[in-house]
């Protein structure tokens, strides 16, 4: 698996166009001013300065920090900040700077390296400002006495070259120089023999200077106390240990134990031990017990911070003799740091219709272990829409593989693992949240396939009568619906301007009162747009029904109510029970129960001897006929339709009880009912009888055409049944009706102030007057002719009589 990293790496380098195999190399001398110039990058990489921003070129270093900013105007490499070598490198002999130039479309990368050069920034110091020696008086000429070198952050030349003594004295000179492992050494050495008796102490100063232009130098004091006999130093049992320790290793684990010997008996013999610490190591991570000798740690220590530490310890007897040892202590490297994955670039919201193997994330793996420790290797978790494509040496990209949806799934969580080859391997994630952003793919759908709404006739205007809803799968303006009538409506559907559908919310209102009976139905296409570009939409079919209300009274068809006098019907006297008078048709414009009607007598003038069938509405007698009933009966029928509240309509009829067709005039009323109270006076009467006297000729005239008619239609129709019929009658009988003209009365008595105006039976012509119903007509009382019907509405009583109130406005044709 490993090999098939690799090959997979190689592969993906050889595919990065214009990757260089050599590096573009500078060199700046440390401590340059922010924005100094390096180098022109562009120009050594051989690209159009325009390039670096059409593109994006940017640099990335190895550890996050960037100590060069690059000008993608001019392609100049200038530096970002300022450059500590000795902060950067330490004692390094070499120090470089390395980074990418990465640029995209295509990718392509420059490796990039600046060599810092040392200036000479630094002045030795010494580890301490003062150092004291006892020595014995019996020293030896040529005896030397180590002292702790200088330290310069600076190297090579600026380096610390030479020492010195100021001023100079006859007692001491100083030697210095490298020995083994090129460790550098600096002594005393006694030039002249000791005699405490003369001198006991001795102060001068010991001066380091650097190779610098100009050098620097520092200082320290030297103190020189001359002791009685002491003549054996310390010695170490090496000059220099070595010794190894797991950067794991607890605090307080030995690391090792120096061991010093004396051959000097006594106080001078007794030996104690301390580090003799160089200044970069002031903060040290170790302890020395002054009695044994022993090494401890005090803090865990960091193969990544510090992969060596040199420690120099001092063996001081009791005479003040002492010896020094160095301490090279090298950490082992154990797999304490999981791997990084460090993002150069990632991209979401990524669209839908991004195609198969779009970038959408570029990144870098690292490990701060060493060796196998640090071998990296990263996979990506059960995915099906991304892989990982290595681009260049730790680089990889994230790419899409297959067609994305966002729809289906509007966000993905990737999580890339990194693991070394450590044991136990040592692992480390990075999740990728990419959300997919919103293409207009998606038309609005209804939620119907069609809409069926339904209003009452005679509703309000603007009538809410209910709603259309259409959801989009899309998001944002992709997903606003909006709703219209469409413009295109079919021939053949009922379709009217009275519907109007709200934008926003779908919602249908009914904008004026419709009509049941002119409209029963309509539709309309109602259109969903969404607000996308273009957009997309959906038709459906909205159905409006209109539901019918009670709102039309019953009309009567027969007898037509028209404004002349009510027909009427004849009734032989000799007619059984349930003979067939007459029969009120009326029609309903409703629908429904609303146009159900039903029939029901109102009044009459003898409730008892008719009856009307509640369903056809035909009036039939309900009894026979016997004398004591009327001969003229009026009948008001009411007719009632089952809306909820119901509505009805009346129809007036009127019925002659004839014993023969040969009676024409019917009785008169009773006495009794004759007496309503009316004022005649003189003129009237004189008037009246002018009138009737003037109509006589008319009336006679009328007569002669209507026996015309009679016998023309005789000859048309063949009536062999009708020829003893008067010709009024046998027309009243093909007509179901009786002739318009009627006869009126007129009855003066003589010795009342009273006139009397009565409505008799219709006048026929041709047949014979029959004796009054009571026997005869009045003794006292004058009978004047027939005359036509007058063209002014008179509504008599129940008793068929006017008053001469009435009488006076008649007027006759």
């Amino acid at each position: 698996m490993a090999m098939a990293r690799q090959v997979l790496c190689v592969c993906a380098l050889l595919s990065v166009p214009l990757a260089r195999s050599q590096p573009i190399r500078y060199s700046v001398a440390e401590e340059a001013d922010s924005g100094s110039l390096v180098g022109n990058l562009a120009q050594d990489a051989a690209l159009p300065p325009a390039q670096l921003s059409a593109r994006r070129a940017r640099l990335l270093a190895e550890d996050g920090r960037q100590h060069f900013r690059l000008d993608r105007a001019s392609g100049r490499l200038v530096v970002a900040d300022r450059l500590d070598r000795e902060q950067l490198c330490a004692q390094s002999d070499t120090c470089t700077l390395a980074f990418e130039l990465l640029l995209a479309d295509p990718l392509q990368f420059f490796r990039v390296e600046v060599t810092l050069h040392d200036i000479n920034d630094h002045s030795p110091v010494f580890p301490e400002d003062k150092v004291t020696f006892d020595i014995l008086e019996t020293s030896e000429p040529g005896s030397r006495f180590p002292l702790e070198v200088a330290w310069d952050f600076d190297i090579g030349s600026n380096s610390v070259q030479t020492y010195s003594i100021a001023p100079e004295n006859e007692y001491f000179s100083v030697s210095y120089g490298s020995r083994m492992k090129s460790k550098k050494y600096v002594e005393l050495v006694l030039e002249k023999s000791l005699d405490r008796e003369e001198q006991a102490e001795m102060h001068f100063s010991l001066i380091a200077v650097d190779g610098g232009s100009p050098p620097r130098s520092g200082t320290t004091q030297i103190h020189i106390t001359v002791l009685d006999v002491n003549d054996n130093a310390p010695v170490f049992t090496q000059e220099v240990y070595d010794v190894q320790v797991l950067e794991n290793a607890p605090e307080g684990s030995v690391v090792l134990t120096v061991l010093a010997t004396d051959r000097d008996s006594g106080i001078n013999g007794d030996i104690s031990y301390q580090f003799r610490q160089a200044v970069s190591q002031s903060d040290s991570a170790f302890e020395i017990d002054p009695i044994t000798g022993e090494i401890k740690l005090t803090k865990p220590l960091d193969f990544e911070a510090a992969d060596t530490h040199e420690l120099s310890v001092r063996a001081r007897d009791g005479g003040g003799l002492s010896a020094i040892c160095k301490v090279l202590v090298e950490v082992l490297d154990v797999n304490d740091n999981a791997p990084e994955l460090v993002v150069s670039s990632f991209s979401s919201p990524l669209p839908e219709n991004s195609a198969p193997g779009t970038v959408v994330a570029l990144f870098t793996v690292r490990d701060r272990d060493a060796g196998a420790n640090g071998k990296v290797s990263c996979a990506l978790d059960d995915q099906l829409v991304f892989s990982l494509r290595p681009a260049y040496k730790n680089y990889y990209e994230l790419v899409t593989v297959s067609a994305l949806d966002r729809e289906e799934t509007a966000q993905y969580i990737v999580t890339v693992t990194v693991a070394d080859a450590g044991s136990p391997p040592l692992t480390s994630s990075h999740t990728f949240t990419v959300a997919i952003s919103d293409i207009n793919d998606n038309a609005p759908v209804f939620n119907q396939s069609s809409y069926t709404m339904y209003v009452r006739e005679n509703n309000v205007p603007s009538v809410l009568v209910g709603a259309v809803s259409a959801a989009d799968a899309d998001v944002g303006l992709n997903a606003k619906v909006t709703y219209s009538l469409s413009a295109g409506q079919a021939a053949e559907r009922p379709w009217c301007s009275c519907l109007s559908v709200n934008s926003e919310s779908g919602q249908v209102f009914v904008l004026r009162a419709l009509d049941y009976e002119q409209l029963r139905q309509s539709e309309v296409v109602v259109s969903a747009s969404d607000a996308g570009s273009p957009p997309l939409r959906a038709n459906v079919t909205v159905r409006l029904l209109v539901l019918d209300e009670n709102d039309n009274a019953p009309l009567v068809l027969y007898p037509a109510p028209d404004s002349g006098p009510a027909s009427s019907e004849l009734v032989p006297v000799s007619a059984e029970a349930g003979y067939l008078v007459s029969k009120v048709v009326a029609v309903d414009a409703d629908s429904g129960q609303n146009s159900w009607l039903s029939y029901h007598l109102l009044r009459a003038t003898d409730p008892g001897l008719f009856a009307v069938a509640a369903q056809s509405g035909e009036v039939r007698l309900r009894r026979p006929v016997t004398d004591r009933d009327s001969v003229k009966h009026k009948l008001v029928v009411l007719v009632r339709d089952n809306g909820r509240p119901p509505l009805s309509a009346t129809a007036a009829l009127s019925a002659l009880l004839l014993k023969d067709f040969s009676d024409l005039r019917q009785p008169h009323g009773s006495p009794a009912t004759d007496d309503q109270p009316g004022s005649l006076t003189t003129y009237l009467i004189l008037a009246l009888v002018s009138v009737s006297l003037l109509f006589l000729a008319s009336t006679a005239a009328f007569v002669a055409r209507r026996l015309c008619k009679r016998k023309e239609l005789k000859a048309a129709h063949g009536l062999d049944g009708a020829d003893n019929l008067p010709s009024g009658l046998a027309e009243a009988a093909a007509a179901g009706t009786l002739p318009h003209p009627y006869c009126y009365e007129i009855s003066l008595t003589t010795g009342s102030g009273n006139s009397e105006f009565k409505f008799l039976k219709p006048f026929i012509p041709g047949l014979t007057p029959q004796p009054w119903a009571t026997g005869g007509g009045p003794s006292e009382e004058q009978v004047f002719p027939c005359v036509p019907v007058p063209t002014e509405d008179v509504t008599p009583d129940d008793a068929g009589t006017v008053s001469a109130e009435q009488f006076n406005r008649l007027s006759f044709n």
